[in-house]
């Protein structure tokens, strides 16, 4: 059948109006679908999706996971670890994720009192050799808490150890998913216990001395120290959540620890630095919450 000049122009413009309407939805799927980079498991629908009933634990962190101060003077007490304690008080998250019967078996504390971000990787890597379902890290205080605020753990090197982590952890463990606490605003412990003498004769021992040396001072050089250290504090909780955010399986807590109101029954009853079985309690509840949530905190 022959075709006229005005049949094949008029074939011509259907074919350039649909093109359009290809290129033209093909724009609009794509701004309806780009979210922001950094939110990892916000991404893609195919991806890895978050499970909020995990079976077995693995701990990774400092002092306050490790439930230092919590029973006893300078002592470590793990079994009323937030993580993975056993003390029915605390109800920590591994109990409330698997009951308390099998927290021996399906959880492990890698936690080491003193541990700064350089210290995570080692962790991580031994917590990958279990191929936890989830994994815990409270990690950046000691970083913050030195003997001075000049020499606290550069942004950068906070920043590269977390990776370095994250990265380990992946290859050893790829399926794990891993919920990573906020620091702890340290100043608001500071205000805790400044007005008590022996709270700030422990504080002599060496605690936290960036932010808890001359703790009655109210000099232009304590202050700034102070919020210099708080300024840190909040530098290291972004990079938590913007490295976490790339990680379709790690959740940041939002920053709930460090907004949490600690107040004096939160505290050790030697230090009123670190929590107590009460503040352990409420790290507990604070975590279970969110790893428990269908969607990561906004």
């Amino acid at each position: 059948m022959r075709t006229t000049a005005a049949g094949r122009r008029a074939r011509r413009t259907l074919a350039g109006a649909g093109a359009a309407v290809a290129l033209l939805a093909g724009v609009l799927s794509g701004c309806q679908s780009g979210g922001s980079p950094d939110r990892g498991e916000r991404g893609a629908q195919s991806g890895p999706r978050w499970n909020t009933a995990p079976t077995s634990v693995a701990a990774a962190g400092d002092s306050i996971t490790r439930g230092f101060d919590a029973c006893s003077v300078l002592a470590d007490c793990p079994e009323v670890s937030w993580a993975t304690g056993n003390d029915p008080a605390v109800r920590s998250l591994a109990s409330r994720l698997l009951g308390e019967a099998a927290v021996p078996e399906r959880s492990w504390n890698f936690a080491v009192t003193g541990s700064r971000m350089a210290d995570l990787p080692a962790q991580l890597t031994a917590a990958a050799a279990h191929k936890p379902d989830l994994v815990t890290v409270m990690v950046g205080s000691n970083d913050a808490c030195r003997p001075t605020a000049s020499s606290m753990t550069p942004v950068a090197d906070f920043r590269s150890g977390f990776e370095q982590a994250l990265a380990q952890l992946r290859a050893a463990s790829p399926a794990s998913q891993v919920y990573v606490s906020s620091v702890p605003d340290l100043q608001r412990l500071w205000e805790q216990g400044k007005d008590l003498p022996m709270v700030r004769q422990v504080w002599k021992l060496g605690i936290c001395q960036s932010m808890l040396a001359d703790p009655l001072s109210l000099a232009t050089g304590a202050t700034a120290r102070r919020e210099q250290v708080r300024a840190r504090v909040i530098e290291y909780n972004e990079v938590l959540r913007e490295v976490c955010g790339k990680d379709a399986l790690c959740r940041y807590d939002g920053g709930a620890v460090f907004q949490y109101p600690f107040a004096a029954e939160q505290l050790s009853r030697w230090d009123w630095f670190h929590p107590g079985k009460d503040g352990q309690a409420r790290l507990a509840e604070l975590a279970h919450r969110q790893v428990t949530a269908a969607e990561p905190p906004r």
